[in-house]
């Protein structure tokens, strides 16, 4: 069997990524002095979404990724369904900090979010093909 390395390593450098969005967050209860919830801070409750967004899309893709490696699908194809997992859960944060219907919105957020769900749909239907 082989062992998924590069599913891994761009795993370690997302762990990096979520670690900085929940220091994030850490940093914004801090300030508005709020333990649980969000203190009616828009800002805070952007930052509790962008890092509860990336651990509900990240461990589900970095899976799938890992199985598609481990089954042999081409490195080439692993580096850029992780690098495109990667690059949307950068692009995400951004997003959430953005005020609605600017570009920035748009393009982060909205663009990040439209290629997560494509990368979730694309690995799902690429583990089903490979397991049969």
């Amino acid at each position: 069997m082989h062992v998924p390395s590069i599913a891994a390593t761009y795993l370690a450098v997302l762990a990096l990524l979520y670690a900085a969005l929940a220091l994030q967050v850490v940093r914004l209860r801090q300030r508005n002095r709020a333990s649980f919830g969000d203190s009616g801070s828009s800002e805070l409750r952007g930052a509790i979404r962008a890092h509860a967004n990336f651990a509900e899309y990240v461990p589900i893709i970095a899976l799938m990724v890992a199985m598609l490696e481990m089954s042999g699908l081409p490195a080439m194809r692993v580096h850029l369904l992780m690098g495109a997992l990667l690059v949307t859960r950068l692009l995400h944060p951004f997003g959430m900090y953005a005020a609605p219907d600017t570009l920035q919105f748009r393009i982060c957020r909205a663009g990040g979010m439209t290629i997560t769900i494509a990368l979730l749909t694309a690995c799902a239907l690429l583990v089903l093909l490979r397991s049969t």
